[in-house]
């Protein structure tokens, strides 16, 4: 394959990035946080300008619910961001799977935070939207990537009772005095009612923390079966500890994935076949026939499987897989309006290879005041797009979404078309 002969002058290059892109996307620079030097006013506590606020009752019920009135009730300081009633209506809409309407009486909304959310999935979500220190508004970063903010919860005490899940507030695309900025990929929609231990911003709807990993969902998804296979191909050989599953499989570091589907995929193999001589009815008969095994063992193919295997070796495979992957969480409200460049995990073992590129638009979206993304590409070396599968309901992404679905170690987008390194 002429593709895959181009990059195995990426091999030796790329073996030695898999050990130290991976290492170094793991440990998280921490002074890379902006300190804020605020003194909050005197006056009421957290709670109390929380219990205070008319529009922010099922919020504060949520924080009754996970026991959490002593975590913001003290000389502590803390920024929370909250969505008003009508963003945990949106919440408590979804979570329902639609079974409590938009307009049900409010004692609807208040029985399924009682009965429907236990007090351990509470106060993780209270912990996560509430951040250890003040951030006002004018504190919020305009930067990409974006710094991270460690929220109060731990997601992983067996591990470490210093973890704490990160959290990404941006002020970037946002539009002053209609959309301040945003909490992950949720739209901030007021900010800095402050309180004596700390400052409230308020926000569409809830930021969820996710107790499943990128793998999870790579793993199980029914059209990424080709990337779990090129990712489990890009492994073979590697030492313990050092695979991309693993990484991929564990809290600590921070990845953004773009994801190709499995029709990518198959188009992806489909042209570098023809492109070698092979009939396209030949080459959509050997997908069909083998699908995945053309990854995971390329040699057991019929008639061509020799040269398949020269070509499709876990080092060749695993210098597309790193090309896809950002070192870097990033969620697709960040991204640059005018297409930009960005290293890739690639660039930590070919420091001048030119990366990806990244662009948004924003549009409006009915029953919204504000603008949101309505599309996103990703542009690869060759100036081919893959368009990002945006979500379908931006405000309330399941967990099986297809655009900033946000786990423990990382985001990941799905996408129209598999990226060239070369």
């Amino acid at each position: 394959m002429k593709y895959f002969n181009k990059i195995k002058r990426f091999n030796l290059l790329v073996a030695f990035a898999a050990l130290v892109i991976l290492t170094t996307s793991c440990n998280k620079e921490l002074e890379q946080i902006p300190e804020a030097v605020v003194t909050p006013p005197t006056g009421e506590t957290l709670d109390k300008v929380l219990q205070g606020n008319a529009d922010d009752n099922l919020y504060y019920q949520l924080v009754v619910r996970g026991n959490q009135l002593g975590l913001i009730n003290n000389t502590h300081l803390f920024t929370m961001f909250v969505p008003n009633d009508m963003g945990m209506k949106v919440f408590i809409n979804a979570a329902s799977g639609g079974q409590i309407p938009l307009n049900a009486p409010d004692a609807y909304f208040s029985g399924f935070i009682a009965n429907y959310i236990s007090v351990q999935q509470a106060a993780a979500i209270v912990q996560y939207n509430t951040m250890p220190q003040v951030i006002t508004s004018a504190s919020i970063p305009n930067v990409f990537p974006n710094f991270y903010y460690p929220s109060a919860f731990n997601p992983a005490p067996n591990v470490s009772a210093l973890a704490r899940l990160d959290v990404y507030p941006s002020t970037r695309n946002g539009i002053p005095g209609l959309l301040p900025g945003w909490l992950n990929n949720i739209p901030i929609t007021g900010v800095d009612q402050m309180a004596s231990n700390g400052v409230i911003h308020h926000i569409a709807t809830l930021v969820t923390p996710n107790s499943r990993t990128l793998w999870d969902r790579i793993s199980t998804e029914s059209d990424l079966t080709y990337l779990k296979a090129a990712i489990e191909t890009a492994d073979i050989g590697a030492a313990p500890g050092s695979t991309l599953q693993g990484y991929l499989s564990q809290f600590g570091p921070d990845f953004t994935v773009f994801a190709p589907v499995d029709t990518a995929f198959t188009s992806f193999i489909k042209n570098l076949l023809v492109a070698n001589m092979v009939p396209g009815f030949i080459a959509d008969l050997l997908i069909a026939n083998y699908g995945t095994t053309i990854l995971t063992n390329p040699g057991s193919i019929p008639i061509i499987g020799t040269l398949l295997a020269q070509q499709i070796t876990p080092t060749n495979v695993k210098g597309i897989v790193v090309y896809h992957v950002l070192g870097h969480r990033a969620f697709t409200n960040n991204f640059p309006t005018t297409e930009t460049a960005y290293p890739t995990l690639l660039n930590s073992g070919l420091p001048t290879h030119p990366g990806v590129k990244l662009n948004a638009t924003f549009g409006s979206v009915p029953g919204l005041p504000f603008p949101l993304v309505t599309s996103a590409t990703v542009t690869d070396v060759r100036n081919n797009v893959a368009n990002i599968f945006i979500n379908t309901q931006p405000l309330t992404p399941d967990p099986y979404g297809t655009s900033d679905q946000n786990f423990l170690n990382g985001t990941l987008n799905k996408i129209s078309a598999v990226l060239s390194p070369q």
